[in-house]
């Protein structure tokens, strides 16, 4: 069973995440070459089929946000052990998932188990990875200075990860 995320992709560090997906669960990899593993999540779950309507929603709410600019500096973890990124500034990201949020109340960021907190996921603490380990994998990739282009909606399933449509921000 899949689900869909509506995301905005950083290629700036698909190699990394990717690579952890690859490490951890192939089945998960997507074959779909304008897929980004690497994504700032702006709602999950989102609708399983999304209807023209829903479709239209999301092309007029990337085409009036305006593509912008963020960092990815300093590796940190959840208290549930989710290594991650923060993106600095947080707002446009969280602006985005309120947006969404208010088009559709019913939809629960996470399924209503974690609050919705930007983030880019890279990794999952365990004996042997911390955030200190993370933060050397990435040497010299951080800080990374990147720019949100797209907003995504991706469908997530074991054999099937693909990009279901994509909206370039601003328009």
């Amino acid at each position: 069973m899949g689900h869909s995320v509506l995301a905005v992709p950083v290629p700036d560090l698909e190699g990394f995440v990717r690579a952890r997906w690859e490490h951890y669960d192939p089945s998960w990899v997507s074959a779909d070459p304008s897929f980004t593993h690497a994504h700032i999540t702006v709602l999950a779950p989102f609708l399983e089929e999304p209807a023209d309507r829903d479709l239209a929603l999301l092309a007029a709410l990337a085409t009036r946000t305006p593509a912008f600019d963020f960092a990815l500096e300093d590796v940190a973890a959840f208290a549930n052990g989710i290594i991650h990124l923060p993106p600095v500034p947080d707002e446009p990201f969280a602006r985005l998932t309120r947006e969404v949020r208010a088009a559709y109340p019913t939809l629960l960021p996470y399924a209503g188990e974690f609050d919705p907190v930007p983030h880019l996921t890279l990794d999952h603490t365990t004996a042997e990875i911390s955030p200190a380990t993370v933060a050397r994998a990435l040497d010299g990739t951080l800080p990374a200075h990147c720019r949100a282009k797209r907003l995504e909606l991706h469908r997530y399933a074991e054999g099937d990860c693909r990009v279901l449509a994509s909206w370039p921000l601003g328009g």
